[in-house]
């Protein structure tokens, strides 16, 4: 029961939620985004491409290989000038060279089997002198427990098959650092960073969002039987009023 990035069905699940101001922080700790070229890669339906509008950037340009994504996130930035999205891989965006100051991947390389061809094009399209920026879930950040702020820990205490397709697809430190120095990038450097996913303002609210699997497709692996157990198994856990939801993320910077 995977999720099919390609259907019309799931174009919205990662469009309408917004950036946090923490990790708009995260990222001016690690580049200035004011004045610089964005290519936003993997980028869904454009989230994290309107926050780095939001930013300051200059110019921002949106690649996914879904054109659904593509849609949805033209939708969502419609009015916005100087960003762009378009159809396109990862390991071939279509993108000049040198066209960028900044590449960002997030949540995207856990669903690569390799990640130098990803990464070689990142470097491809950046500038010399330009960052590329790597966020993504390590086994380490999936792993922890779950709490009323990391509802994703209870994911796999509820359904511990969940845990092992994870921590499987998930990436290692020493893999991203393996392909960024193999492909020539400097100045690695790693950081972590607890993000707020989103705000719930009540029970209802998170209700309604797992039912729908939004922006998260692990819960795609579950029948709609498992899934009514799980937000079951979440419900009892859960103090009342608003929900702060958090993740754990693993962030990568190197230099070109």
């Amino acid at each position: 029961m995977a999720i099919d990035f390609h259907s019309q069905a799931n174009r919205g699940t990662y469009a309408s939620r917004h950036a946090d101001d923490g990790w708009k922080a995260a990222i001016q700790r690690i580049v200035e985004p004011s004045g610089r070229r964005v290519a936003d890669i993997g980028c869904g339906g454009g989230i994290y491409s309107r926050a780095w509008h939001e930013l300051g950037a200059r110019t921002v340009t949106g690649v996914d290989f879904s054109q659904a994504m593509v849609d949805a996130a033209r939708e969502q930035a419609a009015g916005l000038t100087d960003i762009s999205f378009r159809q396109g891989d990862a390991t071939a965006t279509g993108l000049p060279p040198a066209s960028a100051d900044v590449v960002f991947q997030r949540a995207l390389i856990h669903h690569l089997k390799d990640y130098s061809p990803c990464v070689a094009e990142a470097r491809r399209v950046l500038a010399p002198g330009g960052t590329l920026i790597v966020q993504d879930r390590t086994p380490d950040d999936v792993e922890l427990p779950g709490s009323p702020e990391h509802l994703r820990g209870y994911f796999f205490e509820c359904f511990p098959r969940l845990l092992a397709v994870e921590t499987d697809r998930r990436p290692t430190d020493t893999a991203v650092r393996a392909a960024l120095d193999a492909t020539g990038f400097a100045e690695v450097e790693m950081s972590v960073l607890w993000e707020v996913r989103k705000v719930h303002q009540d029970w209802q609210e998170l209700k309604q969002d797992l039912t729908e699997r939004t922006g998260r497709s692990i819960l795609h692996d579950l029948s709609d039987e498992e899934l009514a157990g799980l937000i079951l198994y979440i419900e009892t856990r859960l103090p009342g009023g608003p929900i702060v939801e958090k993740d754990r993320w693993t962030m990568w910077s190197a230099v070109a």
